[in-house]
């Protein structure tokens, strides 16, 4: 049985569409039922002929693979407007931009951040929030994603 993870993913894609970036990929369910969420970036826009092409790529990759022994239902979609940021390149090209944060343990007595991305480095990044910055390093971190500000 394959095991489901990001570079899994980003290799069947890459077989078969260029210019796809797998930003995130989730297992929901149960075992009687997977839910497998994708979700995916392309420098045209995330359209629904991309999220279709996916979809029937990574489909029948998992359905040859033996992924599941059971149903499940796979979910292919843009990450939205708020969208996850885990690579060092996804921060980097959000510099400039309101984020937030949160890591593992506790750094300066708190363990959420949300304010300004100011600086990405090799393995930390800084982020500005309400006036304080604070370092953190890429491996504290436990989830982080753009803030969406109505303007």
């Amino acid at each position: 049985m394959v095991k489901l993870t990001e570079t899994w993913v980003q290799e069947v894609v890459d077989d078969q569409l260029e210019n796809v970036e797998i930003v995130d990929v989730e297992e929901a369910g149960s075992r009687r039922h997977r839910v497998v969420r994708i979700y995916v970036d392309h420098p045209g826009g995330v359209s629904h002929e991309v999220c279709a092409r996916v979809s029937t790529a990574v489909g029948a990759a998992l359905d040859e693979q033996g992924f599941a022994d059971g149903p499940y239902t796979l979910e292919v979609s843009s990450p939205g407007l708020e969208r996850p940021l885990k690579k060092p390149e996804h921060f980097r090209a959000q510099v400039g931009k309101k984020v937030s944060v949160k890591t593992f343990a506790p750094i300066d007595g708190q363990k959420v951040w949300r304010g300004i991305l100011a600086e990405v480095g090799e393995d930390s990044l800084v982020v500005v929030d309400a006036g304080r910055r604070v370092v953190i390093r890429l491996s504290d971190i436990a989830k982080a994603n753009l803030v969406f500000e109505f303007e």
